[in-house]
């Protein structure tokens, strides 16, 4: 059997981690089976589904790097299929008109609710042939009234639902408009979906959709329900917890290779493995070894694999991610160093992508000002010697290089005879406008030579309005 996977969310918002997750796991089982993954977008919700949520969907798809093989499909360009389909089901006595007011249902609803009944449409117009003329009718699916439906589930194990349970679910509105539970089975069956990965909350649906599959005389495809995702506080995961948008986590710095990384695990695992490449995570993925359990989302773990691949993915990689940051920040990169080149020396020194635009601005841009606190501490009329003496040497070299960098700064502290403090935290404060930067060889060489001699000028004018103040 070929494999075949979807995705299928509704663009009622954006694309939260939950459906992140289970897009990973329906895209991992795929690869790692030589499959296909489907991108279906469910937009029957005509009033709630907008062009900015479909937008949003498919942004963070693309940010995670969740490649559909087929789609996006919009279910909004098969309402024919799905007429097509109701009214095979009518011809077939399978499903049939109700011509019952919403509001008698309501109050049927009602009574049984007072009675401690289940809630549940009384099956009035399953065989009536009286149909009034002229009234707004909706299409129920004929569901089994006895018997069973029993299914394995990748995650749940066997699950078995009596069809008592079940009543007569609408399966067209009185508008025309097909309801979801039945525009899925037609879709899985047409696009030959063969595993089903999604939420829990979707386990009730199970049972009505493979009854309509089975009247159409369809293939039942597998089905791996998962968790949910629970916030640190043990409740469900919500704006409360911070952020749930893929795209919150790329605005907040976060690489997409750690996004999944740290999806991947809430809920599966592979022995007491943490760091995950998407090849190893195809290569290991199954779905019998998605646990039953809720995770818990816990952001210091997400951002300490941020910090892991920032550090060790190829900064040509994360440069590329960078950019953005860096121009949301309004730093122009183009002119300076080559941005790999700045990752390169400041990944140890990040937690997230945003935070290394914002200490990296001097690298492109001088700064406005000298930082207050580092001005005043290293910005001193003692410093003036070191400064005027390091700028004359570093104007003078050929080779701008960090080894002939340090050397300068070496010759400098032993030709005045003082600690290399007294020379570099001066020279780091003028040329960075702070007290914090990478190794001041590396930092100098990065930044033109020109620019350096000019800064350390700068912070010498800033030493005499100092003095005589």
């Amino acid at each position: 059997m070929s494999v075949v996977t979807r995705f299928a969310p509704s663009p009622t918002g954006y694309l939260h981690v939950g459906g992140a997750r289970t897009a990973l796991y329906s895209w991992l089982y795929a690869k790692s089976q030589g499959g296909k993954f489907v991108l279906r977008i469910e937009d029957t919700d005509i009033e709630r589904s907008t062009e900015e949520a479909k937008q949003a969907i498919l942004d963070g798809m693309q940010w995670l790097g969740l490649d559909a093989d087929v789609g996006p499909i919009y279910q909004t360009d098969r309402f024919d299929r799905y007429k097509e389909m109701v009214e095979q089901l009518i011809s077939e006595g399978k499903a049939y008109k109700c011509f019952m007011p919403a509001e008698e249902l309501d109050a049927i609803r009602e009574q049984q609710k007072s009675n401690g009944e289940k809630p549940r449409y009384p099956g009035t117009w399953r065989d009536r042939t009286d149909h009034p003329e002229n009234q707004p009718y909706v299409i129920r699916f004929k569901n089994p009234l006895d018997g069973k439906v029993v299914f394995d589930d990748h995650v749940r194990g066997r699950i078995e639902i009596a069809n008592s349970e079940l009543d007569d679910l609408v399966i067209m509105r009185s508008d025309g408009t097909p309801t979801y539970n039945f525009c899925v089975v037609i879709d899985d069956w047409d696009m030959g979906i063969s595993h089903v990965v999604r939420g829990e909350d979707h386990i009730n649906n199970t049972p009505r959709q493979i009854n309509i599959l089975q009247a159409l005389g369809a293939p039942v495809p597998e089905y791996a329900h998962v968790s949910m995702i629970l916030g640190d506080d043990g409740k469900k995961l919500s704006k409360r917890h911070g952020a749930v948008s893929v795209m919150q986590y790329r605005d907040d710095g976060y690489l997409p290779q750690a996004v999944l990384n740290y999806l991947v695990r809430l809920g599966w695992s592979h022995g007491d493995q943490e760091i995950f490449s998407v090849d190893e995570m195809i290569e290991l993925f199954s779905l019998d070894s998605i646990g039953q359990s809720a995770s818990a989302f816990n952001t210091d773990k997400l951002i300490w694999l941020n910090q892991h691949y920032i550090k060790t993915l190829p900064a040509t990689e994360v440069a590329e991610h960078a950019k953005w940051h860096f121009d949301q920040q309004g730093i122009d990169y183009s002119n300076g160093p080559a941005l790999s080149e700045v990752i390169a020396i400041q990944a140890d020194r990040v937690k997230t992508l945003a935070e290394l635009a914002a200490i990296s601005h001097y690298f492109f841009a001088d700064y406005k000002e000298f930082d207050e606190k580092a001005a005043k501490k290293h910005l001193r009329p003692v410093a003036r010697e070191p400064l005027e003496l390091v700028q004359a040497k570093l104007a003078e070299l050929t080779d701008w290089n960090p080894e002939n960098i340090q050397t300068v700064i070496n010759q400098t502290a032993e030709e005045l005879e003082v600690g290399m403090g007294k020379v570099g935290m001066p020279l780091r404060v003028a040329v960075t406008g702070g007290g914090n930067s990478p190794s001041l060889d590396v930092t100098l060489a990065l930044i033109s030579q020109a620019t350096v001699v000019q800064r350390i000028t700068k912070a010498l004018e800033y030493i005499e309005k100092r003095e005589n103040s």
